[in-house]
């Protein structure tokens, strides 16, 4: 696939200090392709016992979670430049929800943010080794920045 059929960007964010590089680059990018730009950030959620007290107390959590998710990207959007750009706060597996979203919006660049592993790490699963091969389209992995403060293209 060439740059000139990218037209639905879905950037994956963790809402954390490094979203807005990530986000930066697939605005940049979507900007010079003309293409869409769409924002994702699952929250993964812990099951909990059904209990009657213990499942409340859970339920408005997960619901606070997903608020503070929405308003998040919302104001993530906005920083970016794409304020209108569709936002989709989704809970569940981080892996599979990426792969199901970039399937159900026929993505065709998924850009999200790459951890520098070294050592045992590099053994570890990461979502960005899975969504790379189970993706149905392009993978874009941003460097996410380092402790240090200077990234890893610096």
């Amino acid at each position: 696939m060439n740059d000139a059929s990218y037209r639905r960007i879905l950037v994956v964010v963790d809402l954390r200090e490094d979203s807005l590089p990530i986000g930066r680059h697939a605005a940049t990018l979507a900007r010079r392709l003309g293409a869409e730009v769409e924002l994702l950030h699952v929250v993964e959620l812990l099951p909990v016992e059904p209990m009657a007290e213990t499942l409340i107390a859970t339920v408005r959590i997960e619901d606070e979670l997903l608020e503070q998710a929405r308003a998040g990207l919302a104001e993530l959007a906005a920083q970016l430049g794409v304020a209108g750009a569709p936002c989709w706060v989704e809970s569940g597996n981080v892996k599979a929800e990426i792969v199901r979203v970039a399937r159900k919006r026929r993505a065709d660049l998924i850009v999200l943010g790459s951890r520098e592993r070294h050592g045992m790490s590099i053994l570890v699963n990461l979502t960005e080794d899975t969504v790379l091969h189970a993706a149905p389209c392009d993978v874009l992995a941003v460097r996410r920045v380092r402790r240090s403060g200077a990234t890893a293209e610096s």
